[in-house]
């Protein structure tokens, strides 16, 4: 007796098909799996029986081979759980073939047969349909995630034993979820209303948002960094329909969805622990799900105490800062993760925080160098703009009123973005901060005039060619938020203002 079903498993965030197929036969009593199986996927031998044995059907003592193509793919999880009974159901004859219908098949399973959600579902939905499949049979839980994707038909079900009912009226397990009710509730913004002082810090902030530029803020404790970096997501504008899937699909693989609300309403911003590992950071594991950055994705990853990370968590984020992807190479092939996010990092001048006020600073020369070089120089050199942050005086705290709200810094964050948009229509790229090198001459060239002030900031400065260009993009952004199609001598002023930090701190 022979039977197959459809399923499918992650490789990274994107899914693949897995033909779960089952062949029965006499022979010792026995279940054997085969096919590049992790540990969860083997314990479905147990987790099928019992299930089966609750819902009134017996395994007869025949020798059962189940097999997961393709064999050179690893696949990890209990998703397969489903698939693997139905098949069997289907060889021995409880339930029809259900083969004319293209169905995709995935669940894990309880002992007493109930049926448990599983994550990465959203992506192995939208793979179903890419596949032409015409419907994904799924655990009831998992349905308001599914119904997400246009298009597919989702079924969903509660225990094994629906499943024989399922095989005989389909459409009493349709699931007709309203998306309204699949959209969490978004909190009350903090809001940039709050912060005392710091206008150029605010300024600075704005510019960041606009052009999706990477911010370093240097300055004492209590300064008002964590407070800024914390209000950055609310000056960002909305978020698209296509970015909240592209989200619900990282946060699903990492199982950090709420099921009865699963799509990602808001932008992110992940605040990270000077002790975060690499693997933590990038994604790791066998099979490796995505890390912090991509859960950043389109949003805002926090470093504070930026010299307290280790140097090889900090060179990790190199390479996806200006990629915007993540790459994990392992045995089984290449992962790639998304990760196109703004760095927001905060440091102290030294140890102590308090340089360059001698009156309060108690740390010798060497000590402020020694802390300064744990963040190494190309580090710094992918940073746009560097902020020194300095204490607020107590006048500005006692006649505080209230400063300029997100929502008018956000509506003029948007109008750069449009302008951004209509000029990168046909691009790869969204924002200034990704204009490639050999576009540079083309999204922001200058005048004569200009022309001499950055010779003269590149020859006194030492910039390296990375650092000119970012100069040149934050000046493109600081021109949109004026609304300026030409990028005047002001606006390089501002942005070469925003350069020097970065390349002074470690003197």
């Amino acid at each position: 007796m022979y039977n197959k079903a459809w399923s499918a498993d992650l490789m990274g965030i994107e899914g693949f098909l897995v033909e779960v197929e089952v062949d029965i036969r006499d022979g010792l009593p026995c279940m054997e799996l085969v096919g590049a199986l992790g540990s969860e996927v083997k314990e479905a031998r147990e987790r099928v029986r019992a299930a089966l044995y609750h819902i009134g059907f017996m395994i007869p003592p025949k020798r059962i081979t189940v097999n997961l193509s393709p064999a050179d793919r690893r696949k990890e999880g209990g998703g397969f759980d489903l698939p693997i009974a139905v098949a069997i159901l289907q060889a021995l004859g409880y339930i029809p073939d259900m083969g004319k219908k293209r169905m995709l098949f995935v669940g894990e399973l309880g002992l007493d047969g109930g049926l448990r959600p599983v994550n990465g579902l959203l992506s192995l939905v939208h793979f179903a349909r890419e596949q032409g499949f015409e419907a994904c049979v799924v655990p009831k839980e998992n349905a308001p995630e599914a119904a997400l994707v246009q298009g597919i038909e989702i079924f969903a079900l509660e225990t094994l034993n629906d499943m024989v009912c399922f095989s005989k009226d389909a459409g009493s397990f349709l699931y007709h979820g309203q998306e309204d009710m699949c959209v969490r509730e978004s909190g009350k913004e903090k809001d940039f209303s709050d912060l005392v002082g710091q206008e150029t810090l605010k300024r600075a902030a704005e510019v960041a948002a606009a052009g999706m530029h990477h911010l370093l803020m240097i300055g004492p404790p209590g300064a008002g960094k964590t407070m800024v970096a914390e209000r950055l997501p609310g000056i960002l504008p909305d978020i698209s329909r296509e970015e909240q899937l592209e989200l619900t699909k990282i946060y699903s693989v990492r199982g950090l969805l709420e099921r009865d609300a699963p799509l990602v309403k808001n932008r992110p911003f992940r605040a990270l622990h000077h002790t975060v590992p690499v693997a933590a950071l990038i994604g790791g594991g066998q099979l490796p799900k995505p890390g912090e950055i991509s859960l950043a994705h389109r949003g805002v990853l926090f470093l504070d105490e930026l010299p307290e990370f280790s140097r090889t968590a900090l060179e990790a984020l190199r390479q996806p800062m200006e990629s915007g992807e993540i790459v994990v190479s392992r045995m089984y092939g290449a992962f790639h993760f998304p990760a196109d996010f703004m760095v927001v990092a905060g440091m102290n001048p030294c140890p102590c925080g308090y340089y360059p006020d001698r009156t309060r600073c108690v740390c010798d020369p060497g000590e402020i160098a020694r802390y300064q070089k744990r963040v190494s120089r190309p580090f710094l050199d992918r940073m746009d703009l560097c902020v020194e942050v300095a204490k607020v005086p107590y006048e500005q705290i006692r006649e505080h009123t209230g400063g300029e709200s997100s929502a008018q810094i956000k509506e003029r964050v948007e109008r750069a973005r449009k302008i951004q948009e209509k000029r990168f229509a046909k691009e790869a790229f969204r924002f200034n901060a990704g204009i490639p090198a050999k576009r540079i001459e083309q999204y922001c060239p200058l005048e004569e005039e200009g022309k001499h002030l950055m010779h003269q900031v590149y020859e006194r400065l030492g910039l390296s060619v990375r650092s000119y260009h970012k100069v040149l993009k934050v000046a493109r952004t600081i021109a949109d938020l004026d609304g300026s199609e030409n990028i005047g001598k002001k606006h390089l002023s501002e942005a070469i203002s925003y350069r020097p930090m970065a390349m002074q701190v470690q003197h």
